[in-house]
């Protein structure tokens, strides 16, 4: 907050300093332009409240990380008196790295980054709300490859150990009797837009994408080995996370950020047009047929009220339980705070939002 008065300068030349060093010649507009000046600077200025600044980490380039940028192009951070700060860094265990060394306060990521460093002793981390609680990840191959057991020692892309799209990977291969470790070779690609470049360059044989991109490689002449939406895999795939010292120091502030992103799902959700304008800036996806097809697909498995579900936060855990015993220890209810989702449930705000909308 800024509480002091506003900075008023007046510069004068070498010309005018002689003036005053002579006041018998000083004009009468001078003298009593400075005797404003003395009067004004007397009186201390209204204190004027700068915006809370909050900074953030969002993991992929992606349909259901869109609002944030959808708060900022409709200007809902101003209207929530945010300096809302958004950096991009992919993947959720790097998201993670970042938030341990205080770098952001919170991030709209995948959840498993959060969940490993809980299990080994990083109990500061705290789930406050949900975007999508399944994987909606594809694997997307070559066009010689027809089923899942055509997958059988092919190279694919799942961004980086950890994420999402490998996670979607190793269940959905499982699912389809491919050993993940043994049948398939998994290769860190980087993000969603490095990934798609690699399958396309011919790098990779398949690759996990999500909307819009596994829409882009459909483009391109690509086929689904796996198609992700089928599988419905029970995942924490974009939640809201924060840190339990930020909730106490600066609770307010983060309440205030989830109700602009309140807002801004009730605009991804109801106006799809306003939302393909901000994909086309962000993401750069001009083709209507794709951006059609990743929103048509995508919306429904999007949470329109932030619910976090805590089946998709116990998948993770007993994943990891499997290498790590700590996490059977670790009840998912433990992991989650719902005071704003309780909030605005109880307030009637939410359903101010929704009234005469789907």
């Amino acid at each position: 907050m800024f509480s002091s008065v506003l900075p008023f300068a007046l510069t004068l030349s070498k010309g005018e300093r002689r003036v005053f060093q002579q006041p018998a010649k000083a004009s009468l507009t001078v003298v009593l332009l400075l005797l404003g000046l003395s009067l004004f600077a007397s009186y201390p200025m209204p204190a004027v409240n700068a915006a809370d600044r909050l900074v953030g980490i969002h993991s992929a380039r992606v349909l259901s990380q869109a609002m944030p940028w959808i708060a900022q192009e409709t200007g809902l951070f101003q209207k929530y008196n945010l300096d809302f700060r958004l950096v991009f860094i992919a993947s959720s265990p790097s998201v993670t790295a970042a938030m341990l060394g205080g770098d952001a306060e919170l991030a709209l990521t995948g959840g498993e980054g959060n969940l490993r460093a809980y299990v080994q002793g990083a109990t500061d981390f705290v789930f406050i709300g949900a975007v999508k609680n399944i994987l909606t990840h594809s694997i997307l191959a070559r066009p010689e490859v027809k089923k899942p057991e055509d997958l059988r020692g092919k190279k694919i892309g799942i961004n980086r150990i950890g994420s999402n799209p490998h996670f979607f990977a190793v269940q959905a291969l499982r699912q389809a009797g491919l050993d993940p470790a043994k049948d398939v070779q998994l290769i860190q690609s980087g993000g969603s837009p490095e990934t798609l470049a690699a399958l396309t360059s011919g790098a990779l044989d398949a690759a996990a994408l999500n909307p819009p991109a596994d829409t882009q490689a459909i483009a391109r002449g690509f086929t689904y080995a796996i198609y992700g939406l089928d599988q419905r895999i029970s995942y924490p795939a974009t939640v809201f996370v924060t840190l339990r010292p930020v909730l106490a120091k600066r609770g307010e502030v983060v309440g205030r950020f989830m109700r602009a992103m309140a807002e801004a799902a009730v605009i991804l959700h109801t106006d799809r047009e306003f939302t393909y304008k901000v994909l086309e800036k962000y993401l750069r996806v001009t083709d209507r047929k794709i951006l059609d097809s990743s929103y048509n697909g995508e919306i429904k498995s999007l949470e329109p009220r932030l619910e976090i579900k805590t089946e998709a936060l116990q998948s993770v855990l007993e994943e990891i339980a499997k290498v790590d015993p700590r996490a059977n220890k670790v009840k998912a209810e433990e992991l989650v705070d719902r005071r704003y989702l309780v909030e605005m449930e109880k307030s009637g705000f939410l359903d101010s939002l929704w009234k005469g909308k789907k």
